[in-house]
């Protein structure tokens, strides 16, 4: 099982050097030669990011995407949740459809304060966190 996906991969990744850019515009191009992400990938995504409002995009020559909010607006947590949804661990494992013991199932109860645990983290990475490091 993969925690993230490639789109939250690639969204955190563009994002992260957007950060170091201070301001200035990036465009895919831009992204796709020093990160080597694919370009039609990243437009996709982009788009994605500047519709929820984590980017200001800029048509045309010189055009491209910046922050609109500062690294320490933007969490991790979100970005998930705009590219994988909402973060479950506790779906059953060996069923597709939810099985009848799901309220007294021990191995789901623990998964359950596991996955809290793990969203309790992740709500305080934001990007000045990672960018940080």
């Amino acid at each position: 099982m993969n925690l993230l996906t490639r789109n939250t991969d690639y969204a955190a990744r563009a994002l992260l050097y957007m950060g170091g850019r201070r301001g200035q515009r990036v465009s895919t191009a831009d992204i796709h030669r020093d990160l080597k992400l694919p370009r039609p990938f990243m437009r996709k995504i982009l788009q994605q990011l500047q519709k929820e409002g984590y980017l200001v995009s800029v048509k045309g020559y010189k055009g491209g995407f910046t922050l609109a909010l500062p690294p320490a607006k933007i969490r991790l947590i979100e970005l998930m949740r705009i590219f994988q949804g909402d973060l479950s661990l506790s779906d059953c494992l060996f069923q597709k459809k939810i099985c009848s013991c799901v309220a007294v199932c021990p191995l789901r109860r623990e998964l359950k304060a596991a996955e809290k645990m793990l969203v309790d983290r992740l709500k305080g990475v934001t990007l000045a966190d990672l960018m940080k490091k």
